[in-house]
This record gives C-alpha cells, sequence and structure tokens, in this order.
C-alpha cells in the first residue's frame, strides 16, 4: 500500500491526530491469533477487568466502547431515569461538542452552568452547582440527579484531588451522583504526579468515562463504573446504543497495553511536557497572548486573523473562539521538542 501522507508532518489541532503507539499495535496483532468468543467473553475482556481493578479500586467494572460520546452517553443513560438531568459545566465537551448525542441519542436533559465569569478555568464548584440544583420535587423540572465534570477540562485545566473530592461531597449531599469525564484523566493525572484513583474513586466519583484513543490507542474508550450503586443496564445500555463490539478483544487487548504497565503514563507526561514547551516557546513572541493557564496538553492562544490563516495553511489547528481571535494547540503523545520548536518558529516568522 502506497503511504499517502508525509509522517513527518504533525499537526496541533487534536491529541486524536496522532497515530498509534507501536506497543499498542503490537498488543492489536498479538490478539489477532486464533478465534476468541465475541462480545466481551473473550480472554482479553477478562483479563481487563483486573487492569482497571489495579486503577479504580476492586469495586470498579470496565465496559468497552468506540468512542468518547458514546462513553459518556451510555454512563449519563445508565445514571439517570427519563425525568432526571445532568447538570454541567456550560464549556462541558457534552454540552458543546457533542452534537446533542446526550440530548438526541440519550434523551438527556442538560442543566448547564456559565463557564465565563465565576469559573473562567472551565471547573464546576459546589457554589456553582447550587445554580441549577434546585427545584426537587417540581413536576415542571427535570429533576437533577448527576454532576458532571471533565478531568481535563475543555479548557486545558486540571481538577485536583481536592477539588474533585469538594465537587463529590456537595453533590452527594444533595442526593446527586458525580460522572466523570475522563478522556483525558492520564493527562489530569500525569500533570498532578498522582494516582487515577486519587482523582475519581478515592474523591468520591461515581461512574467514569476513560479515554484511550487520545493517549495512543487506535479507538476505543471505557464506561467505568466505580460505585455499583451509581448505574444500572450498562450491559443493555451499550448493546441498544450499538456500542457493543463483536469483536471486543481489540479493544481489550489494547487497554491492557495502555494500563498494565506506564505506557499511560509515558504518553502522558510527554504531551503535557511539549504542552508546557510550547507555551514558553510563544509566551514572549510580540502579538501573541496565552490567556489561559497550561496545566495539561493544551495551549490556548490569540492571535491576529491574519496570522492565524497563515499558520493553518502551514500546520492544523483549530480556532477556538472567533470573536476573540483564541485559538487551542493541542500536543500528543507523539509530539517532539523538534516539532514544537518549529511550529513556535512558524508563528514568530509569521508575526515578524
Amino acid at each position: 500500500m502506497t503511504l499517502r501522507h508525509d509522517p513527518q508532518l504533525k499537526g496541533f489541532a487534536s491529541d486524536n491526530y496522532a497515530g498509534v503507539h507501536p506497543e499498542i499495535l503490537q498488543a492489536i496483532a498479538v490478539a489477532n491469533g486464533g478465534h476468541q468468543i465475541a462480545y466481551g467473553d473473550d480472554v482479553y475482556t477478562e483479563a481487563l477487568q483486573d487492569v482497571f481493578k489495579k486503577h479504580f479500586g476492586e469495586q470498579a467494572q470496565a465496559w468497552p466502547v468506540f468512542n468518547g460520546t458514546a462513553a459518556n452517553v451510555v454512563s449519563l443513560r445508565a445514571m439517570t431515569a427519563h425525568w432526571e438531568a445532568v447538570i454541567c459545566a456550560e464549556t462541558a465537551h457534552i454540552n458543546t461538542d457533542e452534537g446533542g448525542a446526550p440530548e438526541v441519542a440519550g434523551g438527556i436533559k442538560l442543566l448547564t452552568v456559565p463557564t465565563s465569569g465565576p469559573t473562567p478555568d472551565g471547573k464546576l464548584t459546589p457554589e456553582l452547582i447550587d445554580r441549577q440544583a434546585w427545584g426537587f420535587g417540581d413536576v415542571h423540572r427535570a429533576q437533577p440527579r448527576v454532576v458532571s465534570i471533565s478531568n481535563t477540562t475543555e479548557l486545558g485545566t486540571v481538577y485536583t484531588p481536592d477539588e474533585v473530592a469538594a465537587v463529590c461531597a456537595h453533590a452527594h449531599d444533595l442526593g446527586l451522583l458525580v460522572h466523570l469525564d475522563g478522556s483525558r484523566l492520564t493527562n489530569a493525572a500525569a500533570a498532578l504526579d498522582v494516582p487515577m484513583r486519587a482523582l475519581t474513586t478515592d474523591a468520591g466519583v461515581d461512574v467514569l468515562s476513560f479515554g484511550g484513543t487520545k493517549i495512543g490507542m487506535l479507538y476505543g474508550e471505557a464506561v467505568v463504573v466505580l460505585n455499583p450503586e451509581a448505574a444500572t443496564g450498562v450491559d443493555y445500555i451499550r448493546k441498544t446504543f450499538m456500542q457493543l463490539s463483536s469483536k471486543m478483544r481489540f479493544v481489550s487487548a489494547q487497554f491492557e497495553a495502555l494500563l498494565s504497565g506506564d505506557l499511560w503514563l509515558r504518553n502522558a507526561r510527554q504531551a503535557n511536557a511539549m504542552g508546557r514547551r510550547l507555551a514558553e516557546a510563544v509566551r514572549d513572541i510580540p502579538g501573541v497572548e496565552v490567556p489561559r493557564p497550561v496545566e495539561a496538553n493544551a495551549v490556548f492562544a490569540v492571535l491576529p486573523k491574519d496570522v492565524t490563516e497563515r499558520l493553518q495553511k502551514r500546520f492544523r489547528f483549530y480556532t477556538w473562539n472567533e470573536a476573540t481571535g483564541e485559538v487551542r494547540w493541542m500536543c500528543a503523545f507523539d509530539t517532539t521538542e523538534a516539532d514544537v520548536d518549529a511550529f513556535a518558529a512558524a508563528v514568530a516568522e509569521e508575526l515578524g
């Protein structure tokens, strides 16, 4: 087969743009030998449960799915009745970037909290939760049932264990459950140098959407139930939402390669380090503003529109806010120092 791209060309649009880590490709190749029982009754998926328990505790149970939107929607549907709702930040991925899937596919009402002003970092706090945690028993209002947070957030910030614990304690006091969108949980844990369970199980999170694609997998995410009383019917919901993989061993084998050792941590540390390097490389270039803290692998910058347009012809990245000129640059596990330096030089050149 002819290679149809330049393997040296890398952009900063998304960590989803990266290829597959060689160790994960090798795991897929190993899993490819012979026949295995379909639909998750294979030896790889059975072994996967122990891998997730190692990271999240003996009570954890994982259900692999195809993608992150499905992980979120399946999780939230399993946590809510049809008359119940989910409180989330206005900037949450489930609200801004999932094409209405929670509402359309899941039938889930989202109760959003504005993230401008009091929480420009995209984080929920107990006080902000209270803006939507009301109307209990009112038949005219969708009943709040779940608080959903993202770590890292859509704005690239990281909840600390204490911040997650404060959200969980307050939610539980109100009789609410807590879901964590962990599409980049590995980056958050690496940034804080804490185990992933410190940001989830130990902090009180009930259900986790765990991301694998952004950190080196070919495809696959997982619904991870940390509190068995918080979600029901995941098996059936996953099937009715068309997320039950017949050849699930190829998803599970990837997760085992990612999580059984330190591959997840190595990949996350590399992506985060390149995010910090990029921020430092561009911060002092005249005409560049870096308005948000760089806490993991996302860098937000404000550039003149014409500069952005020229740069986008050379490197892939997205405009975050057309009105302000803010763009987002993402670093991946395979981003190198040379990649960052070349991009920073191009920024300086376009602004020179």
